[in-house]
């Protein structure tokens, strides 16, 4: 009921209108463009602030997560919105290029602007989203990387991303409901509440190769800290007897009593005497208050012999605190430099042995989020690390 007005008036005159409009544009063609038209780069976004990728798993990114860095070529390395830039193909059939820009109406002139994106993204298995130039870090970290590209489990999430983006009502309901509810909620809680704006870091095949399971391993504890709305940790908890699991928002702890994990409370997880043969922190290292604390609980937290943490990690890493704090800065700060991937690579490295931590292996994956009316997905770099805890003699 109080969303009703939205879809009366001129709203629904200008709904129509736009449909006809990309219809016409599908049938007949899009008009010529004059000569002087400039390219335009495709930019499927990084999500805003992680006040959609907010806490953990789950949400969109912040401000200080809108740019990443994308390969362009074996020694190139540049700053992007999202993904590669990528030209538009001729559409018109005479050689000139039509970006839409034509189209006056916003929403239509978006809705088509997707389309030819979806196209692209389709037929394109985004090498450079798991590109790292090794040659570039020390050679005893380049040792340990493991190289990935786009599997099946990749493909099938980036299909329903733009399955859900294509469902144009639900898309426009969304949009309007989140200012309003932003007033009162984070963004985090604001994804809980609309179920939607799920993560994907890696596929089930991708997870087994990182910890080194076999399809029928089973561990004892799972601990997955900053789980969001659940859907990462499900890939996960199959390995597992027992899955815990802790998070901020409370719109999301419902969603992960939904799923019929354990919730922990965010600062009482490491007293509980409870040891995990695996602690998921993924992207959780920038959006917490004491960074180094949390390292040294999860180090305390591990099953001796057997226990591994998994880390995540958005590269270029700007630590931004969503949750108690009103700067939004964090009380410990991780410093870590570098104009690069692996000179980030290189810096976390060192931070982890600091710690405590030894690195097993590393890897460079998509941190995805699904999408809007505007684009199916956005993407974040995602440094994925392996640890195991060093002993204390050596």
């Amino acid at each position: 009921m109080i969303f009703y007005p939205v879809y009366s008036g001129h709203w629904c005159f200008q709904l129509f209108t736009s449909c006809a409009v990309i219809a016409s544009v599908i049938t007949t063609g899009p008009p010529q463009c004059s000569a002087s038209e400039t390219q335009r780069t495709s930019t499927p976004s990084a999500k805003t602030p992680k006040s959609n990728m907010a806490e953990g798993n789950t949400g969109q990114a912040e401000p200080s997560r809108s740019v990443v860095y994308s390969s362009t070529g074996a020694e190139a390395e540049t700053p992007a919105i999202c993904e590669q830039a990528r030209t538009e193909p001729s559409v018109s059939g005479h050689g000139d290029l039509w970006s839409g820009q034509q189209i006056r109406n916003p929403l239509a002139r978006a809705m088509y602007q997707k389309l030819k994106e979806d196209e692209r993204n389709k037929n394109d298995k985004h090498v450079y989203w798991y590109r790292v130039v090794v040659s570039r870090l020390p050679e005893d970290v380049q040792n340990l990387f493991l190289q990935f590209e786009q599997d099946e489990g990749t493909d099938d999430f980036l299909q329903n991303c733009q399955d859900k983006s294509d469902q144009l009502f639900t898309q426009i309901l969304y949009s309007v409901a989140r200012p309003i509810l932003n007033i009162f909620m984070t963004q985090t809680s604001i994804n809980g509440f609309l179920n939607r704006g799920s993560m994907f870091i890696f596929s089930k095949n991708q997870f087994e190769k990182l910890l080194g399971f076999s399809a029928y391993y089973k561990g004892e504890n799972l601990l997955d800290l900053g789980a969001g709305d659940g859907m990462v940790t499900l890939k996960m908890a199959s390995y597992f007897r027992n899955t815990y699991t802790t998070e901020m928002s409370g719109m999301m702890v419902r969603r992960l009593t939904g799923h019929g994990f354990k919730v922990l409370e965010v600062d009482e997880w490491h007293k509980s005497g409870l040891q995990y043969d695996l602690i998921a922190c993924l992207n959780l290292l920038d959006r917490c208050d004491k960074p180094l604390s949390l390292l040294a609980d999860m180090r305390a937290s591990l099953t001796p012999g057997v226990g591994r943490v998994l880390v995540a990690v958005v590269i270029p890493f700007k630590p931004y605190v969503e949750f108690g704090s009103r700067t939004h800065e964090p009380t410990e700060y991780l410093h870590v430099r570098g104009s690069n991937f692996e000179e980030q690579v290189e810096h976390f490295v060192r931070i982890f042995r600091q710690s405590g931590f030894e690195v097993e292996r590393f890897t460079r994956l998509p941190y995805l989020c699904e999408g809007d009316l505007k684009h199916s997905f956005y993407v974040l770099t995602d440094a994925i690390f392996v640890l195991r805890a060093i002993d204390s003699q050596s």
